[in-house]
């Protein structure tokens, strides 16, 4: 019976994923070809990968809602392979590579990332996001060079920049101006927060006005396009040749040291990309479902042989794109597949049309990857974690820089437990407990269900996986206490994991508390520093900003308390669709009521993860009810709405009130109940009023205007808007359910 309801919701939620599938292939489509052409392979390479993962990871894989095809972390090894064994040697190394993940796979190796501390994988990936930056940088200003290393890549960018502004050849400077709008492009597109002009991806935006110039330049001007004709896209395959050109991979290269070196190399930062993302997406999956992930690996392999014996190049989870799939609605590995169905038709109908593009302008896109990466950001987050912790990181990337990733990534790992021994003044504590059982579990039942989990000794990423597999055999909806008290030593990335394995158990129904580190010191107040038994120093606030000042006379205009301090706790918004597929990262300058019924605050949450995070903040109104109400979700009717309406989001129409139902959209999983609440009153309130994103979730309502932080003035309609809403809403009738 269980099998039937999910090939009955599969069918159902189907328009919605092939619609989210579509979205992640506008993204795909120049995504693929930029980081073919970056590891300078044929540009039809990274959408073969792409294909090819969609369809085998789709049907083969063990996770839920993540995209596959060609990964930024990978451009850097690929490079390198390909300078050392030519092209074709160079699938035959990506051949290779599948083999050894599909290994790991059935070796279940999926908890291989475990071992790598968070602050040196963190430090390799700001170096690939250096490396890609420099290599792509030049291109992008039409100068591609040939240097030695991913340094001197770096070092060149000033000339280049300079030497940008001097080119005889108009044809480059016409091709490092496309670049530059390009990149203009990518750095401005988050911040325009407008759901019409989101409706096309910003590496699709380039595309569509790259294909638009070429024929404005072709049908209006009569002109022949002003890039030079070696920073245009070429090679591109129709339908027809991608079959002919074929390539045969080049095993003669098998017995040496550097083909190995170059699948050693490809295999540890595919299957280290891919175990990431998975974990990340996972954190943004709505039903919070757990990947398998050694299912994942099996067929990230397998997809990856397929990908090298057709040309193309390593297939690996990738975080931005499964994070748009998300946002977007997917919700199953259909979602994935229909990606890979939409590539194949752009391919197929459009190839031609691709070649119009200009290289630096699909170049731009994974410069501005590469800065996402490696952003100067980054090392400040770091560095309030812990000062231990930026050391980590700045030697894991400049040994990647200046000798290798594999020698980068195995640098972070011993700096790491060197610090380890030097801030614990201990190497027995890590040598003598290092094979001991050290993580014991049990659980008591007195009225609910309780598991509790005794960690000794030590707690890092050398042992992490002996906690984690006891947290992976509870069920999420149950309680959970982590007692680390008998621990001397907790590091960052113990930390950080059991912040996420937290949020997963709150999500579900469930409850993960830690105990016992109220003896530990940390060396600052982030929630992910490590935790040693000696005090660490205490952390000072600043004082309220002219913002907050103004803030705090409003609460006493409208009788309300302020709080400016960050509030952690974040449980009353989680019931709320609208944060379903977000992450809060903190409430603060709350304007509330003595009962806290009714409250005003900034907010700042993620939507994505990884490199596709993005931070919004704004300013919200939540009301607490004393009694249920239908759980729906109001908001102004627009075009982005008919097209949710086609992809199987319906919009309740309410009897009697037409103008109602064409000036906004509403949505509940219970429409009956919902058009029996809607009385005359409500409507009519609704309809006199501006217009506010409305939602219920069935006790409680959230209502915000746009994402971003309002001004004093917008806060004070905010209020009054709210009040007004409250005295209407506590007018309806309670809906009780019927009794049959």
């Amino acid at each position: 019976m269980q099998k039937k309801t999910d090939i009955k919701g599969f069918f159902k939620s189907l328009p919605k994923n092939i619609f989210s599938g579509f979205v992640v292939s506008l993204i795909a489509l120049p995504l693929g070809l930029g980081l073919a052409m970056a590891s300078e392979a044929p540009p039809i390479a990274g959408v073969i990968a792409a294909v090819i993962g969609g369809i085998l990871v789709s049907i083969l894989g063990g996770s839920h809602v993540t995209i596959s095809g060609p990964g930024n972390g990978l451009v850097g090894v690929i490079l390198v392979a390909v300078a050392a064994l030519g092209i074709n040697g160079t699938y035959a190394a990506i051949i290779c590579s599948g083999a050894l993940i599909m290994i790991l796979g059935f070796l279940r190796m999926g908890k291989l990332a475990d071992f790598f501390p968070s602050s040196a994988i963190q430090g390799m990936l700001a170096a690939i996001g250096l490396i890609i930056l420099g290599k792509q940088f030049h291109i992008m200003m039409g100068n591609e060079i040939k240097l030695d290393g991913s340094i001197d890549y770096l070092i060149t960018i000033p000339s280049t920049i300079i030497g940008a502004f001097s080119y005889e050849n108009s044809g480059l400077t016409y091709a490092a101006v496309a670049g530059v709008l390009a990149l203009a492009i990518m750095v401005f597109y988050p911040r325009i927060r407008n759901k019409y002009f989101h409706l096309v991806p910003a590496p699709m935006w380039i595309v569509l006005i790259s294909i638009g110039v070429s024929y404005f330049y072709e049908l209006v001007l009569k002109q022949p396009h002003p890039v030079d004709p070696a920073y245009m896209i070429s090679g591109i395959p129709t339908g027809a040749q991608i079959i002919s050109d074929i390539p045969t991979p080049d095993f003669g290269l098998l017995g040496t040291f550097k083909f190995w070196g170059s699948v050693l190399a490809i295999t540890l930062i595919a299957s280290i990309e891919s175990l990431l993302s998975i974990k990340a997406v996972d954190q943004l999956d709505p039903e919070k479902r757990r990947s398998n992930v050694n299912r994942d690996l099996k067929a990230l392999g397998l997809a990856t042989i397929g990908s090298g014996f057709l040309g193309g190049l390593n297939v690996v989870t990738v975080i931005a794109r499964s994070s748009v799939n998300v946002n977007n609605g997917g919700t199953n590995r259909s979602s994935n597949f229909a990606h890979a169905t939409f590539l194949v038709i752009f391919i197929l109908l459009f190839s031609t049309q691709l070649t119009r593009i200009p290289l630096p302008a699909l170049m731009a896109i994974l410069v501005y990857t590469g800065y996402k990466l490696a952003a100067p950001g980054k090392v400040a987050k770091i560095f309030k974690i812990g000062k231990e912790q930026l050391i980590i990181f700045l030697t894991t990337l400049l040994v990647t820089l200046f000798v290798g990733l594999i020698s980068g990534i195995l640098a972070g790992v011993v700096m790491t437990f060197i610090i380890h021994v030097i801030l614990n003044k201990n190497l027995e504590l890590f040598v003598k407990n290092w094979r001991k059982p050290n993580v014991l579990m049990f659980k008591e039942r007195k009225g609910n269900q309780h598991y509790y989990i005794h960690v000794k000794h030590f707690c890092t990423f050398l042992n992490f996986y002996k906690l984690k597999e006891k947290l992976n055999a509870i069920p999420e909806t149950e309680d959970v206490v982590v007692d680390l008290s008998l621990c001397d030593f907790v590091d960052h990335t113990v930390m950080e994991n059991l912040s996420v394995y937290q949020e997963v158990f709150h999500k579900r129904g469930g409850h993960l508390e830690l105990i016992g580190l109220d003896l530990h010191g940390t060396e600052s107040e982030h929630p992910f520093a490590m935790h040693r038994l000696i005090p660490g120093i205490p952390y000072l606030t600043d004082s309220l900003t002219k913002r907050q000042s103004t803030l705090q006379e409003i609460s006493r205009d409208y009788h309300l308390n302020y709080e400016a301090d960050v509030k952690e706790d974040t449980e009353v918004l989680d019931d709320f669709r609208y944060f379903r597929t977000k992450r809060i990262e903190k409430i603060y300058n709350r304007l509330f009521n003595e009962d806290d019924s009714f409250s005003v605050f900034d907010i700042h949450y993620s939507e994505g993860e990884f490199i596709a995070k993005e931070d919004v903040r704004t300013t919200m109104l939540h009301i607490k009810l004393d009694h249920s109400i239908p759980e729906f979700t109001l908001d102004r009717e627009g075009f982005l709405e008919r097209v949710y309406a086609i992809a199987g989001y319906d919009d309740i129409p309410i009897d009697n009130h037409s103008d109602f139902s064409k000036r906004f959209y509403l949505l509940g999983d219970e429409s009956q109940m919902v058009q029996d609440y809607f009385n005359d009153d409500l409507v009519i309130f609704f309809e006199s009023n501006s217009y506010y994103h409305v939602e219920s979730d069935g006790t409680s309502l959230l209502v915000f205007r746009s994402q971003r932080t309002a001004g004093v003035k917008e806060i004070k309609k905010l209020i009054d808007f709210g009040n007004r809403l409250r005295k209407i809403v506590l007018k309806t009738p309670v809906l009780e359910p019927a009794i049959l």
